[in-house]
């Protein structure tokens, strides 16, 4: 249980976006579905990869964090080479998978990897530049899902991802701030450096900005010419109230119950959140088939 949870596999759920393109291109074929698949597990792989090399080097400011310090390396219950080498086995296994999708998918799960390492090592004390970089990989998902796959990328897909990732992105920023405030530590560069250079009305902002441009592109995204064209329907803008919900929803989450920190485990911890989501998903196949 200790590895497993080193792993983080209730994570897996973001690498959904590696499957966005097939879903919104409708490329069904048996083929394309098995590519996707494996796609969906490389990244899985990777992740976790990526997952276990940040707890490695961030193992001093985790053990000073009030909920990061009983993590598997931070509270001593993985050895430094049981982590390396396990994130070294994972990392091969997910570019062998990636290098049987194409080598546009090997490009993209070996660019994820090398952007996350110059984000545990540097990037990620850089104020908004961290949160872009978070926003890079979701967006390296969808790529690998689309030009990874031979589908080529809708524009409107990728402005959507991004805007949702930074999203996402600067909510977490804010919850971590909530949660060192709480728990009264003052000093935030003992736990994540680039918390020292925020502050809550800046975050509040970019949130604002990022969750409105999120609405907006989807909203844009479902009443398009192309989009009406490509799918022979403009029933896609009945999900929009979805998406408007589950934003307004996680903000609430945020500021009233402490969430944030987490988004997969959120996004499961929630009833409501997770119905809306899961609501979202079959609304959307049933209008696209």
């Amino acid at each position: 249980m200790t590895i497993l949870s080193l792993l983080r596999p209730h994570q897996y759920i973001k690498n959904g976006f590696v499957l966005l393109g097939v879903v919104f291109a409708g490329q069904y074929a048996q083929q394309t579905l098995i590519l996707a698949g494996f796609a969906f597990l490389a990244f899985c792989a990777i992740a976790s990869a990526v997952y276990i090399v940040n707890d490695i080097l961030d193992v001093k400011a985790d053990q000073q964090h009030p909920t990061k310090r009983n993590r598997p390396i931070a509270s001593g219950a993985v050895a430094l080479p049981t982590a390396w080498w396990l994130a070294g086995g994972l990392s091969c296994f997910a570019l062998f998978l990636a290098s049987q999708v194409s080598l546009w998918a090997f490009s993209f799960v070996l660019t994820y990897a090398m952007l996350n390492i110059g984000y545990s090592m540097r990037w990620k004390h850089v104020p908004v530049l961290d949160v872009f970089i978070i926003s890079a990989g979701f967006m390296l998902r969808i790529l690998t899902g689309t030009v990874g796959l031979g589908i080529p990328p809708s524009s409107w897909l990728l402005l959507c991802g991004l805007m949702l990732t930074l999203f996402l992105g600067f909510t977490k920023r804010r919850a971590e701030l909530l949660t060192l405030e709480r728990a009264g530590v003052h000093d935030r560069k003992l736990t994540r450096r680039v918390l020292d250079d925020y502050t809550p009305t800046m975050i509040e902002q970019y949130i604002a900005i990022s969750a409105a441009c999120t609405i907006l592109s989807y909203s844009l995204y479902t009443v398009s010419a192309d989009t009406v064209a490509r799918h022979g329907t403009a029933d896609l803008i009945y999900t929009v109230p979805l998406v408007v919900y589950g934003i307004y929803r996680y903000l609430f989450l945020l500021h009233q119950r402490g969430k944030g920190n987490d988004t997969a485990r959120d996004l499961y911890a929630d009833r409501h959140l997770l119905l809306t989501v899961l609501c979202w998903v079959v609304v959307t196949a049933v209008v696209l088939t």
